[in-house]
């Protein structure tokens, strides 16, 4: 994960802002249907499983950036909320996998 002066980049800041990019015409090409976007979401959780699946094998470190990265992803208000939430799920399923 890039570090910046500020810190760690804030990914939904970064998904506001490219948003506002399509929104202004930035985005080449016609919007993504509800199709594209359900595949991605599918990717998305796929994805999100796997690393679940190889949690306990991973270094500490790459935890902990995985960790400030999910969490990131949320509204800046819903942070520590969204940390909990996640910290409770890693707790509970450990020793699932």
């Amino acid at each position: 994960m890039a570090e910046t002066k500020s810190g760690t980049r804030n990914f939904y800041d970064l998904a506001k802002a490219l948003g506002r990019w399509d929104n202004e015409g930035g985005a080449i090409g016609p919007a993504p249907d509800t199709a594209l976007r359900k595949d991605e979401e599918r990717i998305l959780k796929c994805l999100g499983a796997a690393v679940i699946m190889q949690w306990n094998e991973l270094p500490t470190d790459i935890q902990r950036s995985l960790f400030m990265d999910a969490a990131s992803m949320s509204d800046p208000a819903r942070q520590f909320q969204l940390k909990q939430q996640i910290a409770r799920f890693l707790h509970v399923h450990k020793d699932e996998v």
